[in-house]
């Protein structure tokens, strides 16, 4: 490794340890939830800490190995996972990640920049995808949810669905779990889209989610259990190829990994006794927020890049409340889905200990011998 790319990686302290797993723990409880990987808050999470962009992007997809193959183990068991779509998107998902590594590299030094000017520009073209994609997606979940409570829709919206369905466009791919029948262009393409986007920001499940349940048609339990499920192959494939830039910070890896196996498993368990419409409300609103985080800090870069002139001592405001807002988002974000999955437990144990005490106690012992 060069000295320059030596640079990229800052020191590890008890704060910055502390924080590391925090953002771990929160974007596994965000991860299960909704089968996004959670990078949304943990990439600009890591870069509010210090780091930069390209190395916070490989870290956390060199996680998202891990902890996408405990939450995929996870929502398997609950039935909730189509691995033939899975395998069918990773085709093109592959060709999305070695583009995104190609640009990555670019950015941090391979096509000639170097310094602050070279840090500064991938970390303002990381957060510009960010911003836009990750806007687009939750305004458009907003706007469903917004129908479905009017009246005018019941569940996710169908309109592109049943557009391609009278297209038609051979040939067309029954996936069981899912119970749908797609065509294998827009698997592919989406499948490409999903890679590039999980290889430039770490956030594949923003586009793989949305496009299995508004594209594909595929229940929104199936659609996380399944983008998990990819994400473990493309975290695998995306792992290799950033390790081979030299981007990968495996510190930063095992410590979001160490604070993320408890929250997944809270998660994948909450779509199970959250209701759909609350999991798709919950999300559009937390990445809203992580939206605006991310681009509160787009000034800092473009004074960094000398296309705004102001004080650099401001940078620090602007980074301070970039993090600041992201907190929020994750903070609120989590405790909404601890909240909502520890309701549905008491409830469910409620409802069991009434049942058991209105049946006979000689009944539920010559049930339990029968069974036995």
């Amino acid at each position: 490794m060069t000295a320059e790319m030596a640079n990229l990686f800052i020191d590890v302290t008890w704060s910055v340890a502390i924080q590391m797993m925090f953002l771990g723990f929160i974007g596994g409880i965000l991860s299960g939830f909704i089968g996004s990987g959670g990078a949304f808050f943990m990439t600009p999470g890591m870069m509010n800490i210090g780091v930069m962009g390209p190395v916070a992007v490989a870290s956390n997809i060199t996680h998202k190995f891990g902890k996408a193959m405990v939450g995929s183990k996870k929502h398997s068991e609950l039935g909730n996972v189509d691995k033939k779509l899975a395998f069918f998107m990773l085709i093109t998902a592959a060709v999305g990640i070695r583009l995104a590594v190609w640009c990555m590299k670019i950015l941090t030094g391979g096509g000639g920049g170097h310094g602050a000017e070279t840090g500064a520009g991938a970390n303002l073209y990381i957060s510009l995808v960010f911003v836009i994609i990750l806007l687009l997606v939750s305004l458009s979940m907003l706007r469903d949810i917004l129908r479905s409570r009017k009246g005018d829709e019941t569940g996710p919206s169908t309109r592109i669905v049943n557009f391609l369905d009278k297209l038609r466009l051979h040939p067309l791919i029954y996936f069981p779990v899912a119970d749908v029948r797609v065509s294998l262009w827009v698997v592919l393409i989406c499948g490409l889209a999903t890679g590039y986007l999980a290889g430039t920001i770490g956030v594949g499940g923003f586009i793989g989610v949305p496009a299995m349940i508004y594209v594909f048609g595929v229940p929104a339990a199936v659609a996380a259990g399944s983008e998990l499920y990819l994400a473990m192959y493309m975290g695998a494939f995306g792992a290799l190829s950033y390790a081979f830039e030299g981007l990968v910070d495996i510190r930063m890896t095992m410590l979001l990994f160490a604070g993320s196996l408890v929250g997944v498993y809270i998660g994948a368990y909450g779509t199970k006794v959250v209701k759909e419409v609350i999991i798709r409300l919950v999300t559009a609103v937390i990445i809203v927020l992580c939206v605006i985080s991310r681009a509160i800090a787009i000034p800092m870069y473009l004074q960094q890049l000398g296309v705004l002139h102001f004080d650099p001592a401001y940078n620090s405001y602007f980074n301070s409340a970039s993090k600041a807002m992201l907190y929020v988002a994750g903070i609120s974000g989590g405790a909404l889905i601890l909240f909502f999955v520890f309701k549905a437990y008491f409830q469910r144990k409620k409802i069991q200990a009434s049942l058991t005490a209105k049946i006979p106690e000689g009944a539920v012992r010559q049930f339990s011998t029968a069974s036995a």
